[in-house]
């Protein structure tokens, strides 16, 4: 008997989490992530009259986070719901959403990274891929890069849904079909994550290894062009600290649910309860984007700043008596 009640309540775990845990982080982080990236993305549409390189990073990493958070709603109220009575069609395509945006938003990070890097050691910008065109060629690869990555997920979500009578709509780590899911995390963890995130540092690494010959040969410091460096570093450990948690316990997870394993249901159990802690967390880099367009794209910063003044202003004028 007490072995039974073991057992039924650490099958419970993952039930409870995703239904007090999952449901409501999803809500928060749709309720203050949506407004950032929507205001990025009206900004730059009708403020900023000349598209520099960054620009066209920055405008594709809003835009990948502003369709990905326009799915948190739907999977909030899934696991609010045991995960029934969703579409197939609306299941594969959260789910798919999920993961381009989760791969795409460090790759744009990357190229953000390079062309801070480019700018700094060529500030005439006459460097090739710091021109607009190279930026949209850029853009345009990495987003049929991240398409291919994700794209047999696809058939793995259908295979899932069709072995469970298409009633449950289960997470990547959680899907069964004719594709070693296994094989298949560890490589996206490999292209999708780890190779970006070493991009990431190598541009930090030669970001302030350039600062710092420019120091020594001007014998001050260049506290303006620190701030490249700055943010390369943020974004750097921001990944870190949110991607790897989840990458770890997804492969964790996954290999846990593997006959060669050989683990109790209890241990499993609690395996996947790890990992559904770090689900939204690595998700909060959507909510956080917005910070690096403000540091990141000084004349986006500039006329945004200039145009809330002129608003701000204008109220105050209306208000005032006649």
């Amino acid at each position: 008997m007490a072995q039974s009640s073991q057992v039924l309540n650490c099958t419970d775990i993952d039930d409870i989490l995703e239904k007090y845990y999952l449901s409501p982080f999803y809500a928060f982080e749709f309720c203050v992530g949506f407004p950032g990236n929507l205001f990025v993305i009206l900004g730059y549409i009708f403020c900023l009259p000349e598209w520099q390189s960054c620009n066209i990073y920055l405008f594709n990493l809003a835009l990948s986070d502003l369709v990905f958070l326009c799915t948190l709603p739907h999977l909030s109220y899934l696991y609010a719901h045991d995960q029934s009575g969703i579409s197939p069609f609306a299941c594969i395509v959260n789910r798919y959403i999920l993961h381009v945006n989760l791969y795409s938003s460090i790759l744009f990070m990357v190229w953000l990274s390079m062309d801070r890097y480019l700018l700094i050691k060529h500030p005439m910008k006459n460097h090739c891929l710091l021109k607009r065109r190279a930026a949209l060629i850029i853009t345009g690869l990495s987003w049929v890069a991240v398409n291919v990555e994700v794209t047999p997920m696809i058939r793995l979500m259908i295979q899932d849904l069709q072995n469970g009578n298409m009633t449950r709509c289960k997470d990547f780590a959680s899907l069964n079909g004719d594709i070693n899911v296994f094989g298949y995390s560890l490589g996206l963890t490999l292209t999708g994550y780890l190779l970006p995130l070493l991009g990431l540092c190598v541009f930090s690494h030669q970001i302030a290894h350039l600062l710092h010959v420019q120091e020594r040969a001007l014998q001050r410091r260049t506290s303006s062009y620190k701030r490249p460096l700055r943010v390369a570093v943020s974004a750097a450990v921001m990944f870190l600290v949110l991607y790897s948690p989840f990458h770890v316990l997804r492969n964790v997870r996954i290999g846990s649910r593997q006959p060669w394993a050989g683990l109790k249901l209890c241990t499993r159990m609690y395996i996947e309860s790890l990992y559904i802690f770090s689900r939204p967390l690595a998700f909060l880099h959507s909510v956080i984007n917005p910070v690096f367009y403000f540091l990141m794209g000084d004349k986006f910063r500039d006329l945004m700043l200039s145009r809330l003044r002129k608003l701000f202003r204008r109220k105050e004028l209306q208000q005032e008596p006649a």
